[in-house]
């Protein structure tokens, strides 16, 4: 098995887990908005996106697309029952308030100390921050869910971003192709591995160092 759809997907199930409901959860763009997908049909969630949505279902059936109805990708979603509509300012407020629950957003750098670069790379076009860094600041729980490392192979989790910064010391747990982490005070924590990868795949993709839980999950296929 490759990287591809079936690494994101997989990614994707893992961070649906840390849902509960009665939970507000915000995905961000990419592999996080795989994440409704992957819930349990038993979980009651309502998904908030900053363009104005409380209570997104799934991705529409081709052909059911409504084209008013997107998220904060752009990409077309469903509307839950009891589900509201309202700009943004107010999606922001409930976020700023500290109303949502968990975060689910990608990355393109995470330190060791749990700092998130996830905006911008100097010199290229970008469509903008979004909600990231108020998410980032603001929600009760940030889990990053990315590529363990970059097109050319260099590790994403590193000692310290050297990416501009979308928000410092923010993010809890972060969800890679490779292995799932915990950011503690002593440092990241490898707490559950991806099969078929072992320790030592991830110590040698990995660009700081890292404790070892007691007891490692291993997620199967």
């Amino acid at each position: 098995m490759g990287m591809g759809v079936d690494s994101r997907n997989r990614m994707a199930r893992r961070a649906a887990e840390e849902i509960q409901t009665g939970m507000v959860v915000n995905l961000g763009i990419g592999i996080p908005s795989l994440v409704p997908n992957h819930l349990p049909n038993d979980r009651i969630v309502m998904f908030h996106a900053e363009n104005g949505i409380t209570g997104m279902g799934p991705s529409p059936s081709k052909g059911e697309e409504d084209e008013n109805l997107c998220n904060a990708g752009g990409f077309p979603v469903t509307l839950n029952s009891g589900g509201s509509y309202c700009d943004s300012t107010i999606a922001f407020g409930m976020i700023r308030r500290g109303r949502v629950d968990l975060t689910i957003l990608g990355s393109l750098e995470v330190s060791e100390k749990g700092d998130l670069a996830n905006w911008i790379v100097p010199g290229k076009k970008v469509p903008g921050m979004g909600g990231a860094m108020e998410l980032a600041q603001k929600a009760r729980k940030v889990i990053v869910v990315m590529n363990h490392c970059d097109r050319a192979g260099r590790p994403k989790i590193v000692p310290a971003c050297t990416l501009p910064l979308t928000s410092a010391t923010c993010v809890d747990m972060i969800i890679t192709d490779l292995a799932v982490f915990t950011v503690t005070a002593e440092g990241l924590r490898l707490t559950e591995l991806f099969a078929p990868f072992d320790l030592n795949d991830v110590l040698n993709k990995t660009g700081c160092e890292l404790k070892n839980s007691e007891q490692i999950r291993l997620i199967p296929y």
